[in-house]
């Protein structure tokens, strides 16, 4: 699946957002799908990896109450970072977003007189998007034993007595 990307359907389930919270993203370049941009009726729009911890982190900071041009910015950051995000912390101070990686730099920034709105670990971000992919990994997964009694129920089964001639 991760190396086909993932539909927006799948993308609502495993960030907890809606359908239309998404499209609108898209449309006003929030987040563009890295993969594949809808190109007309009928085509699909497929995320990447890091697209879905992009996503999960605009939820997670709107949810936090983070305008959501804040969250913009924020994106930014973490798309220049090109760092290994599970080490690191986003923190949203004022206008600016930066990437801490470790409790020192927070501390810094504390005591630089920067008012902090939000620390975001990334490790925790990273780890609620595993679980949540695998769960839908799960989900779609269909189990062998249903599948083998559906594929049995709908063969007919023989005529009592045929056998006999």
């Amino acid at each position: 699946m991760a190396e086909e990307g993932y539909r927006g359907p799948q993308v609502c389930s495993i960030v907890g957002i809606t359908y239309r919270q998404l499209d609108y993203w898209a449309r006003t370049n929030l987040l563009c799908p890295s993969i594949s941009v809808a190109r007309g009726s009928g085509s699909q729009r497929l995320y990447s990896y890091r697209d879905l911890l992009e996503l999960k982190v605009i939820k997670r900071l709107l949810d936090a109450g983070i305008s959501l041009q804040a969250a913009r910015r924020a994106v930014e950051v973490l798309r220049g970072s090109g760092e290994d995000l599970a080490s690191t912390n986003l923190v949203l101070s004022g206008s600016q977003s930066v990437l801490a990686h470790t409790g020192d730099e927070i501390i810094d920034l504390l005591r630089g007189g920067q008012g902090v709105l939000n620390i975001v670990p990334m490790s925790g971000v990273v780890s609620e998007l595993a679980a949540a992919i695998h769960e839908l990994d799960r989900a779609e997964t269909p189990a062998a034993t249903p599948a083998a009694t559906t594929v049995a129920a709908a063969t007919p089964a023989p005529a009592a007595g045929a056998a006999g001639g």
